[in-house]
């Protein structure tokens, strides 16, 4: 076996021969942990001031580990059947979502290690806990997800036109009913959607509502339509989810 290979088996999850995650992933993961709370703890002054130093440097250390995996993921790239064409395989890979959630993960880093205050750069660095996605049953479940999403984008298509239309007819409904006597909150189809929103949802701020009867009774509706429109993409998603999972499980025993 070849030190590329080794490493291939390291730090690609579906080529890992055993159960669970490689030591190297699991370093990584921790990696990705450690920096999440980082980032985090960045956005309060009252620790990150007395922390300045120690947090550059755990920054540094971090933002070298990924580097380092990032160039060491595309040197095994040719291990893998799909990208073993040479340097045509590797630019292929270099694009791949994953690849890119892994560069967009260092940029900020590399763009404010020099004590830039380019704070929204800097919390960017909260895109790295999306690479917990690609590693082992993570990457089985996103790819549950996708299959998901994918079997039933015309049923869930349909279900966002529906909702759209219940939040605009809700909206023009109570334009037409309270506009007059609340125009600060229903004194256009626009205002009036913010109601909507938060009705559909069932969210229901309570800083804008219906004083009429009849806009009650179309408040009463729209509420209880939401209540359906929550649960219409959530039955879709959770069938194709199973079904998803049940497929693989039967292709596994296959």
């Amino acid at each position: 076996m070849s030190l590329r290979h080794k490493f291939y088996t390291q730090l690609e999850p579906t080529a890992w021969p055993h159960q669970g995650l490689s030591v190297t992933i699991r370093i990584v993961c921790a990696f990705i942990l450690v920096s999440a709370i980082v980032a985090i703890l960045d956005t309060e002054s009252t620790i990150a001031v007395p922390l300045t130093s120690t947090f550059l440097i755990v920054e540094w250390i971090i933002t070298a580990a990924f580097l380092t995996e990032y160039v060491a993921r595309l040197w095994i790239t040719a291990e893998n059947p799909k990208y073993n064409d040479g340097w045509a395989g590797r630019f292929r890979y270099a694009r791949s979502p994953m690849a890119i959630i892994d560069l967009l993960a260092l940029a900020p880093s590399l763009l404010t290690l020099g004590g830039s205050e380019a704070y929204l750069l800097r919390l960017l660095r909260l895109i790295r806990i999306l690479r917990l996605a690609r590693l082992g049953p993570f990457s089985q479940a996103m790819d549950h997800v996708r299959k998901a999403f994918t079997s039933r984008r015309h049923e869930l298509g349909l279900s966002v036109c529906l909702a759209l239309l219940l939040l605009l007819a809700s909206s023009i409904l109570l334009y037409l009913v309270e506009g007059r006597l609340q125009p600060e909150a229903f004194g256009s189809i626009p205002r009036a959607m913010w109601w909507s929103v938060t009705t559909l949802t069932t969210v229901g701020y309570g800083d804008v509502y219906p004083i009429t009867l009849l806009g009650r009774i179309f408040a009463a509706m729209t509420a209880i339509s939401g209540i359906g429109l929550i649960a219409m993409p959530t039955g879709i998603l959770a069938a194709a989810f199973s079904e998803a999972m049940r497929h693989d499980g039967s292709d596994g025993k296959e």
